[in-house]
């Protein structure tokens, strides 16, 4: 468990709080590209970390990210006007391009050049990997945007979306390390509704009839060993589930500073899913969520299957808020719930949100109590407090000078017994931290 006050330091993401801070020394995605289609398009309201923000792609295509608030009488500029390269305020006209400078004040007298005094906040953006990203850091600290794999690849590799989540981001990140929760919160099995289960066997016997031995050992295992390799980009967290033989089934999860994470359950060859957590405020969050194969394009089929909840996607609506939320309890069938599912709610994606969601808009940490199996979550609680607290001091955080590094896989495979974490990484993607070097620059890896 944690302290309330090491609780509060982990979760808060504002401006000049110490987690917040940090965040903002690394790029954050604050939209996806398909939502500012085109030049001129509709402006877009943007909350990141408790900022108000205006994302807009003015009439050479660049995207600017800026102070959603007009500086002249604080109108908002989302009611502006996208034209000629900037956004014109429809109060008074005053107009702002993608760099925050106003290039157009028709309310002052032009010889007094009262234009070129008003600046408002602008942030550094970039579009990379189909998403738009945002530098809100000191200006002399800005890094390299991250070498995600699927970033590095053609557009026809990957697949993005996003997804809006009711509760804090850290909770959310936690759910996508913990390795442990699949036994339960995702497996799926056949069962008679009226069948009468052996009390002594009662978590095993409806997962017998699970579909493939991956499966099987997941339901005979719900106490997988947890390993934890620090790497330049952040963890390698895996965990390792007994088969009933000499081997071990491992799968191993990447979380990469500050708040990126990949899904540990592709075997070599399958796509390759990724999740990124952006604070809105300090209770919810939007989650990207990404699929890619550095070996070929993705199917029509597959994007459809994406669009449709596979993977770790969600069923959103226009506005990209998952179809299964809060505020319709997901909507869960008890009936699923006795007959196939623990949980009775469809989607792997819905079925975190749930279960995050009900730890509260904010987990109170000082109530928990962690055991075996929750050693990445220690791992990740310790690194990004211990970042964050570093930068308090004036020690910029290190990870953020090896972006080169982030080009990293996670996955699933069987390997022997005897092999530590080590061996069996560099078994699996040809070395220790999972990294790659780039499509197709790693061949022990494909």
């Amino acid at each position: 468990m944690l302290r309330a006050e090491d609780n509060k330091f982990l979760t808060e993401s504002g401006e000049r709080t110490g987690m917040g801070e940090l965040l903002r020394r690394f790029w954050i995605p604050v939209l996806l590209s398909e939502e500012l289609p085109e030049p001129d398009s509709d402006p877009k309201k943007i909350v990141v970390m408790g900022e108000e923000l205006l994302a807009f792609r003015d009439t050479r295509g660049v995207v600017g990210v800026i102070d959603q608030y007009c500086p002249h009488r604080g109108a908002n500029l989302w009611l502006g006007r996208n034209e000629e390269c900037g956004i014109r305020c429809v109060y008074h006209g005053w107009k702002f391009d993608t760099d925050g400078r106003c290039v157009d004040m028709p309310t002052s007298y032009p010889d007094l050049n009262a234009k070129d005094l008003i600046r408002i906040k602008s942030y550094p953006v970039r579009e990379w990997g189909d998403m738009i990203w945002a530098y809100m850091g000191p200006a002399d600290q800005m890094p390299e945007l991250p070498a995600l794999e699927m970033a590095l690849l053609p557009a026809s590799h990957r697949f993005v979306t996003k997804k809006w989540q009711d509760c804090n981001w850290v909770q959310a990140v936690e759910g996508s390390i913990d390795t442990a929760h699949f036994t339960f919160a995702h497996l799926s099995f056949e069962k008679e509704e009226n069948e009468i289960l052996d009390i002594k066997k009662h978590f095993v016997n409806p997962l017998t009839r699970v579909a493939t031995d991956h499966m099987r050992w997941i339901a005979e295992d719900p106490r997988p060993v947890i390993k934890i390799n620090p790497h330049e980009a952040g963890l390698t967290v895996a965990g390792g589930r007994l088969t009933g033989s000499d081997n071990i089934y491992w799968r191993i999860a990447q979380f990469l500073m500050p708040f990126h994470s990949y899904a540990p359950s592709s075997m070599p060859g399958e796509n390759m899913f990724g999740q990124t957590f952006v604070p809105v405020t300090d209770t919810n969050c939007w989650i990207y969520t990404y699929a890619w194969n550095p070996h070929r394009p993705l199917t029509d089929a597959e994007r459809e299957g994406y669009a449709n909840g596979n993977g770790v996607m969600a069923v959103v609506d226009e506005n990209y808020v998952p179809l299964r939320n809060k505020a319709n309890d997901y909507l869960i069938d008890r009936k699923l719930q006795r007959t196939k599912s623990y949980t009775g709610i469809k989607g792997v994606s819905e079925q975190d949100a749930a279960v995050q969601d009900s730890q509260g808009p904010i987990a109170d940490r000082t109530r928990e109590h962690l055991g075996p199996t929750d050693l990445g979550i220690m791992h990740f609680r310790k690194l990004v407090m211990e970042a964050a607290r570093a930068l308090q001091k004036g020690e910029a955080p290190p990870h953020a000078q090896h972006q080169d590094r982030y080009t990293v896989r996670s996955g699933a495979c069987v390997t022997s017994k005897t092999k530590d974490l080590t061996a069996v990484m560099i078994e699996r993607f040809g070395d220790p931290a999972g990294f790659v070097g780039g499509p197709g620059q790693n061949a022990a890896a494909e």
